[in-house]
């Protein structure tokens, strides 16, 4: 699904910290297994509707595989439209039935955008992708409905709500950037100067998601949101450390020079295969990644 260094670790996962002098250190963090045994810490906001958020990723699942251009992704596609604020269809050029989803709420320019892919992998049959990415799309759209009805500072920035298409390669490949981000390399591509700012969402849904620093990810944005789920109880999601660096929708705006992180937690034992189902998924974690970014977007200035 993503092109990434993966690290061979034994009995844990590493992540990568700072220590007083500046030289980076490893830092051992629970192994995936045990962290799927415990549910992510509950917020102290209550703005996002988590039972919501997983309504909508069931009516995903319920179309079944949804490869970039299907009838099912397609159909999908028009349900979601109606679910943000002043939403369209933007094409993806030389990509014929390849369109992503886009709204938005009014504010300052450059706006800030919000962003998940909601195509699934062709491969193998029968894939429907819930933690990648059902549930951060939904988290999406119900952070969208949220911040409709919610107040923020004046002179706050535009936000875009953007669902991509075209994430997934359409076949086997060895450039992933090349070919695959189809849909966000066409929007950076139709909005230059536009996005001063961008949140990808990925990988969230999965019971005990941990979401360190992305390695190619900006350190700046990435301080907001961990401030911001510190803010809403849920920090020890965000722990302080960094992963691998991986090939996402977050690329394309990094080359262009906007500012981008990739909340993903790439230890999910179930990526990219059948197993990605709604059974995986944990509330609590649509909750607390939901609740961060509502308090990220709701106060940024």
């Amino acid at each position: 699904m993503l092109a990434a260094l993966q690290l061979a670790i034994v009995a844990g996962l590493l992540v990568w910290r700072a220590g007083d002098d500046g030289a980076a250190r490893p830092q051992r963090v629970a192994s995936p297994s045990a962290r799927a045994a415990r549910d992510a810490p509950a917020p102290t906001a209550h703005r996002f509707d988590r039972a919501r958020a997983m309504r909508l990723v069931r009516l995903q699942l319920a179309a079944g595989q949804r490869p970039a251009g299907s009838p099912q992704l397609r159909a999908v596609a028009e349900r979601l439209r109606a679910l943000l604020p002043a939403g369209r269809f933007e094409d993806v050029p030389d990509h014929p039935g390849l369109r992503n989803v886009v709204g938005e709420i009014p504010g300052t320019a450059p706006a800030v955008v919000l962003g998940a892919h909601y195509d699934t992998e062709y491969h193998p049959p029968g894939f429907v992708g819930a933690n990648d990415a059902a549930a951060a799309v939904a988290t999406v759209i119900e952070v969208s409905r949220t911040l409709r009805r919610t107040a923020r500072p004046a002179g706050a920035p535009a936000i875009r709500f953007v669902l991509f298409d075209g994430e997934e390669e359409p076949k086997p490949t060895d450039d992933f950037y090349r070919d695959a981000l189809r849909g966000s390399k066409a929007y950076v591509t139709a909005h230059p100067g536009e996005t001063r700012a961008m949140v990808l969402l990925d990988y969230i849904g999965n019971r005990g998601v941990q979401l360190p620093r992305e390695g190619s990810s900006d350190p700046g944005v990435w301080r907001r949101v961990r401030a911001a789920a510190a803010q809403v109880g849920v920090a020890p999601v965000f722990p302080d450390g960094d992963e691998v660096s991986i090939t996402d929708d977050h690329a394309p705006f990094l080359r262009a020079g906007v500012p981008a992180v990739d909340l993903i937690d790439w230890s999910y034992r179930y990526k990219d295969t059948v197993n990605d189902t709604y059974n995986k998924l944990a509330p609590a974690s649509v909750d607390a990644v939901g609740e961060t970014v509502v308090e990220l977007l709701r106060t940024w200035r």
